[in-house]
């Protein structure tokens, strides 16, 4: 028995959001394509996660500007979500730092890296069956980053996926779920947003780090390049991400 035998009105999918100004973006738009019934809960705008994922199909974690090892009851109860979904064959989908949530609630590890990736950036898949499954046939993809750190020891049993070279662990598939380093998500309102209000972080590693960390012209023009393939790509991903939800 599925759980809209039990209730129909349920929403089918939760998505937990940190800040404010990392919300669903495009996740958003495609699950309201797809008709999909949603669920959104934001820490900064005073939501508390639910006790439970019980009832939903699956589940997806948003990025934010916190460290994943930032000492928050919020960040502790989206990992407890994950574990629960994991242990009820419920997929979990992670952007940025949900990606290092999922990460850590798994048994793996994550940390500062030694340089920064802001801005339109290329990353490898590894072309293994799981990641060409996820995230398609064509190896190399151009896609939005905003990280200071990153899942630098995957959970037991994870498979790498791609890597970049600044980031060597981009993304990682383990059973039904995908992590993500990198910002599938990403909108041009998403983009102009963040150059807005970019944190005290983006000057310096800017400068330190110019072949990594872009200037918010070149973002902006790696928008108008590069956004619709990365639309698609994110539109792949959530379709796999959707095989696998319970039924």
């Amino acid at each position: 028995m599925s759980h809209s035998d039990l209730d129909p009105d349920h929403p089918d999918v939760l998505v937990l959001q940190h800040l404010l100004e990392d919300g669903p973006g495009h996740l958003g738009a495609w699950l309201d394509a797809q008709g999909v019934r949603w669920r959104l809960c934001c820490t900064e705008a005073g939501d508390a996660y639910p006790a439970s994922v019980r009832g939903f199909k699956g589940l997806a974690v948003l990025g934010g500007a916190w460290s994943a090892n930032d000492d928050r009851p919020s960040l502790r109860q989206a990992e407890a979500l994950i574990r629960e979904a994991d242990a009820l064959g419920m997929p979990v989908i992670g952007h940025c730092l949900g990606g290092q949530l999922m990460a850590r609630a798994f048994g793996g590890r994550v940390q500062t890296l030694d340089v920064p990736e802001i801005g339109w950036l290329p990353m490898r898949h590894n072309g293994s069956a799981a990641a060409r499954a996820w995230l398609g046939e064509a190896a190399e993809a151009v896609v939005y980053q905003w990280h200071y750190d990153s899942f630098v020891e995957l959970p037991p049993g994870a498979e790498l996926i791609a890597g970049s070279a600044a980031c060597p662990h981009q993304a990682f598939a383990l059973r039904q779920h995908l992590a993500m380093q990198f910002h599938i998500e990403i909108t041009e309102r998403k983009v102009e947003d963040w150059i807005a209000v970019p944190g005290d972080s983006y000057g310096p590693a800017c400068r330190m780090h110019p072949q990594t960390v872009q200037t918010p012209e070149v973002m902006r023009a790696g928008t108008r390049q590069h956004l619709a393939a990365s639309t698609a790509l994110a539109e792949h991903i959530y379709g796999r991400w959707r095989e696998r939800w319970l039924r």
